[in-house]
């Protein structure tokens, strides 16, 4: 992965909270990280296939000094491929040191569901000029003051986040009163707990929030723990802090912040110590999560595809070339290590195929003799491979080999074995992946849930539909139609597509599951010993 890797989901500053992510300006972090392998080091035992958790165990994934959660989140589309149902956003609002935090903790650990973003209001203080600074450092700017905030900003960023859109996050810093360089990337909510002294005095943010909740706490209580976080985590003096609380943020609760207690949903008393208002706030939000579920694969499978093959696909030539490969990978009696090669040898070809697709544009370039020589050029900013972990990742090589400099992100997307449903777990995008031409690459695709929610995740990070091209070993009539009907304008290349699909969603007749294959973790007969020690040695 490139030095320009930027992590969208789970590679964000913050303190994770069973499974979730909480984004808060006071903290601070690279977010730099790396997913690298999801595969034991040389000489770990053989693995079995591991496309679920069995239910005593936590779900994680370690990789080193990595922990991957692997709740995943569930389609957040329907079988058009659109958006059909947005992510569940509860306000919490109440006086400076109230407890807001504290109590949406709680509600996340008692909610118990993966994929949740915690976003605080304090990431969302405007920019102050240099003699708002002067002011800032002597106690004298007005932080609790609606004027101190960005609500044009944060309305936006809220709004897209809430719609299941990337966004970046800006990273206040209070100790120099001004925001960082680096913004944060954070994509992917189910749930969004937004969190801030001023959360219900904008009109149109209210409009954002299906749930509210004022946290209400003692003012002498607000005040000691005001004292307590100021002095140590901001690095104040007390005379500035309880200067400031008389001056600015005991007005401020009086005037801006107490009165909006009367559009509350919710009122808590006590903080984070009030479970009874916590238990009913989680019943509440479970059933809302319940009425949105979602069945994206039984409704692919249910569909009748009568039409005939859309023209968004190309199959690679069938040559007698072509034919040979397939009838290698294919035969259930093939060596993992000739099952390999073979693939390798048709990833090879099929990538050269796919990047014919490539805008290009004429070129003229004077040869070694002297004349020129009217050739062609790629039209476009960059190219970028994402690769469905993780059979997806066995195309990567090829991509490498052919396309130079290419950059890699990576999305790892696993069927939920009790639902049936595709889940996403992780994703690692390069930036500015939207101005890119982007080569999705997994090796098979059945009913096309997966390739659909990859598909999905490109375009919330503002990706064109018609600068994406799925590319795949092996396809189904199902997922090709899946794919095309949902995403007209994404071109799909396979080297073959097959007519049915068993009572598991696997293509008949299909190649059998490629990612055991060729990883080697089915214990599929042929296998001698002596193939799955060289796996071991090799880190596969």
């Amino acid at each position: 992965m490139s030095s320009g890797s930027d992590m969208s989901l789970l590679d964000c500053t913050g303190a994770r909270i069973s499974g979730c992510w909480s984004l808060r300006s006071d903290r601070s972090g690279s977010g730099e990280d790396s997913l690298d392998r999801l595969l034991p080091h040389a000489g770990a035992p053989r693995r079995k296939s591991a496309t679920s958790l069995s239910k005593t165990e936590p779900p994680l994934l370690r990789t080193g000094t990595r922990t991957i959660y692997t709740a995943g989140r569930p389609p957040w589309y329907d079988e058009h491929g659109a958006q059909s149902k947005e992510a569940f956003v509860i306000g919490l609002c109440g006086g400076s040191a109230s407890g807001k935090t504290t109590v949406a903790n709680k509600i996340i650990e008692a909610l118990d569901v993966p994929w949740v973003v915690l976003l605080s209001m304090d990431s969302f203080y405007k920019v102050l000029s240099p003699e708002e600074q002067l002011l800032a450092a002597q106690n004298d700017y007005n932080f609790d003051h609606p004027g101190a905030f960005d609500f044009e900003l944060l309305v936006a960023t809220l709004r897209k986040l809430k719609q299941g859109k990337s966004v970046k996050i800006p990273v206040y810093d209070f100790t120099t009163h001004g925001r960082q360089k680096d913004w944060k990337n954070v994509y992917g909510a189910s749930v969004i707990i937004f969190e801030g002294i001023m959360s219900f005095v904008d009109k149109e943010l209210l409009q954002l929030l299906d749930m509210k909740i004022f946290v209400d706490t003692d003012s002498d209580i607000r005040l000691v723990r005001r004292l307590r976080r100021d002095i140590t985590e901001r690095g104040r003096d007390i005379e500035g802090v309880i200067k400031q609380y008389n001056k600015f943020v005991k007005p401020a609760f009086e005037q801006y912040i107490e009165p909006t207690m009367r559009l509350a949903d919710i009122v808590v008393p006590r903080g984070g110590g009030n479970m009874v208002a916590i238990d009913l706030i989680v019943q509440h939000v479970h059933s809302q999560l319940e009425e949105r579920e979602l069945s994206v694969r039984a409704l692919l499978a249910s569909v009748q595809q009568t039409q005939p093959l859309p023209q968004t696909l190309s199959v690679l030539e069938s040559s007698p070339q072509v034919r040979g490969l397939h009838t290698i990978i294919r035969n259930r009696e093939t060596s993992r290590d000739e099952f390999i090669f073979y693939s390798k040898r048709l990833m090879r070809l099929l990538i050269e195929h796919a990047l014919t697709f490539l805008p290009s544009q004429p070129c003229v370039v004077q040869t070694p003799q002297g004349p020129d020589y009217d050739g062609r050029s790629y039209k476009g900013k960059g190219i970028t491979g994402v690769s469905i972990l993780r059979a997806g990742e066995t195309m990567e090589p090829a991509l490498r080999a052919v396309c130079k400099d290419v950059r890699i992100g990576k999305i790892l997307i696993q069927t939920n074995m009790d639902s049936g449903e595709p889940e996403l777990h992780y994703l690692r995008l390069p930036k500015d992946i939207s101005e890119d031409h982007v080569i999705l690459m997994d090796s098979t695709v059945s009913t096309g849930a997966a390739a659909m929610m990859a598909v999905r995740v490109l375009l919330d990070h503002e990706v064109q539909e018609e600068k994406i091209m799925l590319v795949s070993l092996l396809m189904a009539e199902l997922g090709v139609h899946s794919v095309a009907y949902a995403f007209p304008k994404v071109k799909i290349i396979t080297t073959a597509v097959d007519k049915d699909l068993d009572g598991s969603f696997h293509v008949i007749p299909g190649i059998g599951d490629f990612g055991d294959r060729y990883f080697g973790t089915d214990g599929s007969v042929g296998w001698s010993d002596e193939e799955n020690q060289e796996a071991r040695e090799r880190g596969i």
